[in-house]
């Protein structure tokens, strides 16, 4: 079963992909748990930023789930999970409650964040062009610059991937 982007006209020029070792700049988005997400200042020495189509389809309740599971082997090498989506912050409470995450996740409905990390791609849905997100990760350290990318993500074993990254990045 597919996920259900919005059908949208295409889009205008996209925003500059962000680049290995680039710093990126802050940015705030509402959270879950009544909070703001701000980039600059996070306590953890990665944070890993996940970017998913819609709450409470297949493969994003797959790869919540998946991240879930391993939550706290990625705290434990110094990581902190966030995920976002367009959906709203109600959205995002109970599809957070539904399935037990012990991490937030960010409400970008006007898609100012999905724009800025560059996500936002036109897709084929049942032969119909949508505009939708495409499912990437990102793991950025505390100094804000980016340390790894994925896009176009497949959601069986991703989360291993970005275990694998930062056990790499642990390592002395």
């Amino acid at each position: 079963m597919a996920e259900s982007p919005t059908a949208a006209p295409e889009p205008a020029a996209a925003a500059a992909a962000p680049v290995a070792n680039e710093v990126i700049t802050n940015f705030s988005a509402p959270m879950t748990g009544d909070q703001t997400f701000e980039l600059s200042g996070r306590p953890a020495r990665y944070t890993v930023l996940y970017f998913y189509p819609k709450d409470n389809t297949p493969g994003c309740t797959t790869e919540a789930m998946n991240f879930r599971d391993h939550h706290d082997e990625i705290t434990a090498l110094g990581a902190a999970v966030y995920g976002i989506s367009r959906d709203s912050l109600r959205s995002h409470e109970n599809f957070k409650a539904k399935l037990g995450l012990p991490f937030e996740l960010i409400s970008d409905p006007d898609e100012a964040v999905c724009t800025r990390f560059d996500v936002m791609k036109m897709k084929n849905m049942y032969g119909k062009k949508v505009r939708g997100v495409e499912r990437s990760t990102f793991v950025i350290d505390a100094d804000g610059r980016l340390m790894k990318e994925w896009r176009g993500v497949k959601v069986n074993d991703h989360v291993q991937e970005v275990l694998d990254f930062l056990r790499s990045k642990s390592r002395p």
